[in-house]
């Protein structure tokens, strides 16, 4: 019997509005190039292609990047990200097209419950199409997380001190290396403080960190970042004992990063954020402390101050890093169990080409 060939490259259009922050575009980039290294052609459409001058200065082989509205014909595959809706005169030609395109709609990360229910149900259009639902997820009732082939093969192959080293950076004996990426956030001095209490070399990254450190207490050792392609920003979270990460894409990363991490979700002022933090502890089965740490970091309960209005955050203390980066790799091993978002999006996506 011949060997079974693979299917045929086929052109995805996927469409991006950058929301602010930038992290929209990032994981989008990120699929696009995921995708074309598997052997598809992507045309990734976005309104504000201006960051990846420095996350992706070197473009990817098979992405064409478009200023927003888009191509006049559609591919085999569309991918809204985030819900941003197609220009409508791209969603005509799509109906137009036959055989359609296989139309996603790719939610945002969660490990809420309402995920593992939702994802790959079917919304018909009134045009006649059907958009489906695809979430990215942490079990494997969701489409996975995004893993490019080869990743972990890279992460178990990075040294670490030589990364800094090129970087012009060189941690002093006994200091713990610590990166801090996040969103404004009042326990800032907190993390500080706490920081301080072991010999510590701080790397900030651009933005709200950098803006909301401006001097260190003794004993910690700041050092500010320029901006980092996104492959230097998953070296840094490598080179790292613990990181503070904030958003989507760098929470995927600081997992398979495999060392201690605090997410900061995006804070929302009904507090909605406080469920998906709380989701992904249970996730992970997070021991108190780091529970504990996690939910003061983002504004949640008693130990950030939340429930005394002008108080200053207070933090507790940082849980000892060892059997914390136990934990976090054993979670990353259950996950590396499970298929990566590129790989579930070509087999979802050629599965309802061939029943369309």
């Amino acid at each position: 019997m011949p060997p079974r060939q693979p299917p045929p490259a086929r052109q995805w259009d996927l469409f991006c509005r950058v929301i602010d922050n930038f992290g929209d575009v990032g994981v989008c980039w990120r699929l696009a190039r995921d995708l074309a290294s598997r052997g598809e052609q992507v045309r990734l459409v976005v309104d504000d292609a201006s960051a990846l001058a420095w996350m992706a200065p070197g473009g990817a082989p098979g992405v064409q990047v478009l200023p927003w509205p888009g191509p006049a014909v559609p591919g085999d595959v569309v991918i809204e990200a985030f819900g941003c809706d197609p220009p409508p005169a791209f969603v005509e030609a799509m109906v137009r097209r036959n055989p359609a395109p296989v139309w996603i709609n790719l939610e945002y990360l969660s490990a809420e419950a309402y995920v593992d229910r939702s994802h790959g149900l079917p919304s018909p259009q009134r045009n006649g199409l059907v958009k489906w639902f695809y979430f990215p997820g942490f079990t494997p009732r969701t489409g996975g997380l995004l893993r490019e082939p080869g990743l972990m093969d890279a992460r178990a192959a990075f040294d670490g001190p030589a990364w800094l080293a090129e970087h012009g950076i060189a941690a002093q004996p006994g200091e713990r290396v610590v990166s801090l990426f996040c969103y404004d956030n009042p326990a800032v001095p907190a993390l500080l403080a706490e920081l301080a209490c072991k010999p510590t070399l701080l790397l900030l990254t651009p933005g709200p960190a950098q803006r909301q450190v401006s001097t260190a207490p003794p004993g910690v050792r700041l050092v500010r970042l320029p901006w980092l392609t996104q492959t230097d920003f998953d070296r840094l979270l490598w080179a790292c004992e613990l990181n503070f990460v904030r958003g989507e894409d760098s929470l995927v990363r600081a997992v398979w990063a495999g060392a201690p991490f605090v997410w900061q979700a995006y804070p929302q002022h009904d507090g909605a954020h406080a469920a998906k933090v709380q989701a992904l502890l249970a996730a992970m089965t997070a021991a108190p402390d780091v529970a504990a740490l996690w939910r003061a970091w983002n504004g949640i309960g008693d130990a950030a101050g939340a429930d005394r209005p002008g108080a200053l955050p207070s933090l507790p203390a940082l849980p000892a890093l060892q059997p914390w980066r136990d934990a976090v790799g054993a979670w990353r091993q259950s996950l590396l169990g499970q298929a990566d978002l590129g790989t579930t999006l070509l087999d979802f996506t050629l599965g309802k080409a061939r029943t369309s």
